[in-house]
């Protein structure tokens, strides 16, 4: 199974600083195989026979070990990354005009009632649920109106790790391969 664990909240601001060598070589001692991580906010595609439940359990306690501090990951195969990249609109971007986020849920929220818990404006964006993940999309002159902006410190946002569209449709690329092996 080709996997992407994506880790919440490390190397922002000059907190939880992971570098993502000694991150790839961990995953490599736990066994993981074709282990390649993507930009310095956390991505690491790899494959494992193991399931995505032992291997949050497993990733979460070396992270611990390796690292000293706690990490909560989320990790998603390559099936839901594909949904999600071929059900985004193309045209929903992260560039100077729009800006498409995609807000990847653990398990207790994981659902479409997610989409409640955000107080949208409609006029101004747009949010949807997409099996795992809400995505949400807003012209940039709006960004600190929008909702995303009111989701920290919410229930809801403890419970999810954010990454950009760009991001999401290149790690898309990088699995790709793999999951065609």
């Amino acid at each position: 199974m080709v996997y992407v664990a994506l880790l919440r909240g490390i190397n922002v601001g000059g907190n939880s600083k992971v570098e993502m060598s000694r991150l790839r070589a961990m995953f490599i001692e736990l066994g993981c195989q074709d282990v390649l991580t993507y930009i310095n906010s956390g991505n690491v595609i790899f494959r494992d026979h193991r399931s995505a439940q032992e291997l949050v359990s497993l990733i979460e306690s070396e992270i611990a070990k390796e690292f000293g501090f706690n990490v909560r990951i989320v990790i998603r195969d390559f099936d839901n990354i594909s949904k999600l990249n071929s059900e985004i609109p193309l045209d929903w971007t992260n560039d100077t005009v729009r800006r498409t986020d995609v807000m990847f849920l653990w398990d207790k929220f994981d659902n479409a009632d997610a989409v409640n818990m955000v107080a949208i404006k409609p006029e101004i964006e747009t949010i949807r649920y997409i099996e795992g993940a809400l995505v949400w999309n807003i012209g940039r002159e709006n960004v600190r109106r929008g909702a995303a902006a009111k989701l920290i410190g919410s229930d809801i946002y403890k419970h999810m790790t954010i990454r950009n569209i760009n991001t999401v449709r290149k790690l898309y690329e990088l699995m790709k391969p793999l999951a065609d092996q």
